[in-house]
Parts: structure tokens; C-alpha cells; sequence
């Protein structure tokens, strides 16, 4: 909890958020807030958490290194999600989620289903 690091090992994704959004819609708490996202907005607000498009919330499947207690993927709110097309994939920018082109997380919404397995391996 608060460590803003992405939690390794067995996952599940636990709910499928924003299905027929808008590419760029902007989540604030798992809600659309009907704010699409653009450089403009992103400059008005320097320390928001862009999460956009999709949200696949994740929730962990093994017990004290992703589920329970500190450790719990679903209750630290991790999820795999959109992020702006205009940012450096390349450097950290998530607080623990992983991010995906808005394309790709699109992409990804539509061939899984809420139980899907996601593996998140070590570095």
C-alpha cells in the first residue's frame, strides 16, 4: 500500500470499466468524469493521474504477495488502463498501474473477459 509499484506474480482482472467511452475519456475514481483528454488539460492540471479510455481493474490471486492485507492488488486500486499518446512510455509514469496506448487498451478491453489471467512477471 502507497509504495506506487506495480505488484508482480498471478492476477485476475476483476472488472472491465468504460466500455463504449470515448478514446481519451478521463477516470476519475473508476467514473468518466465527460473530460477528454488533450495537452491543453494536462497543462491546467500538472499532477493529475491520467487514466483514460478503458480501465481493467486487477485483483491479485496470491495470498500475501498480491492479495490481503498491505499487499492487496484490488484494494490499492491497480489496474491496466489508457494513459495519454503524448507521454514517454519509456520512464515511469504510473502509481503501480500499467499503462497502454489508448489504441491498445482498446484493443485489449475487447478480447478479454472480467476473469481473464494476467500473469505480471518480475523485471
Amino acid at each position: 500500500m502507497d509504495s506506487e509499484c506495480t505488484p508482480r506474480g498471478q492476477h485476475v482482472i476483476a472488472e472491465k470499466i468504460g466500455a463504449g467511452c470515448e478514446v481519451n475519456a478521463v477516470f476519475v475514481g473508476r467514473q468518466a468524469t465527460e473530460e477528454l483528454y488533450t495537452p491543453e488539460l494536462r497543462r491546467n492540471n500538472p499532477g493529475r493521474d491520467w487514466i483514460l479510455t478503458r480501465i481493467l481493474w486487477l485483483r491479485g490471486c496470491e495470498p500475501g504477495r498480491n492479495q490481503g492485507g498491505m499487499v492487496d492488488s484490488y484494494n490499492r486500486y491497480i489496474y491496466i488502463h489508457g494513459t495519454p499518446d503524448d507521454v514517454d512510455m519509456n520512464k515511469p509514469g504510473s502509481r503501480g498501474c500499467i499503462r497502454l496506448r489508448n489504441r491498445d487498451i482498446i484493443d485489449l478491453f475487447d478480447r478479454v473477459d472480467e476473469g481473464t489471467a494476467v500473469n505480471i512477471l518480475e523485471d
